[in-house]
C-alpha cells in the first residue's frame, strides 16, 4: 500500500483522486472500485486519514477491465487473469532487459578489446 508521503515512480502513479471522484471518471459505481480493491485488481494509495487516493494508473486500469468485460466479453475472473498475467509479463520483460544489459556489461569487462589492424 503506498502512502501519500512516499516517492512516486512517476507521474501517472502519484495519489490523485478521492474514490468518488475515480467512480465518475470511469463510469462506475464506488462500491465496485471498493470490490475491485478486495479482489486486489487495484491498490489505491491511502492518505493519513485512511483515505482512498486513486491514481491516473488505477484509472487506467479500471478502464482495461472496463474493455476487458464490455467489448471482450470477459467475466471478472477471467479479466483479474489477464490482468495479473499483463503485469507478469510485464515484469518478467523488465527483468530481462535488467539482466541484458547486466549480461552486456559484463561482456563489456571480460571480453579483450579488438587488436589495431
Amino acid at each position: 500500500m503506498r502512502f501519500r508521503d512516499e516517492p512516486q515512480n512517476n507521474e501517472a502513479d502519484a495519489p490523485a483522486y478521492v474514490i468518488s471522484v475515480a467512480a465518475r471518471m470511469v463510469g462506475m459505481h464506488a462500491q465496485t472500485l471498493r470490490y475491485y480493491e478486495r479482489a486486489g485488481l487495484i491498490q489505491p494509495s491511502r492518505s493519513r486519514g485512511n483515505i482512498r487516493l486513486y491514481s491516473q494508473t488505477d484509472i487506467n486500469r479500471m478502464r482495461q477491465i472496463q474493455r476487458l468485460i464490455n467489448d471482450l466479453g470477459v467475466n471478472l475472473a477471467g479479466a483479474e487473469v489477464i490482468i495479473r498475467m499483463t503485469d507478469k509479463i510485464a515484469r518478467l520483460e523488465e527483468e530481462n532487459e535488467a539482466l541484458r544489459r547486466e549480461l552486456q556489461r559484463f561482456r563489456d569487462r571480460r571480453l579483450p578489446a579488438p587488436l589495431p589492424e
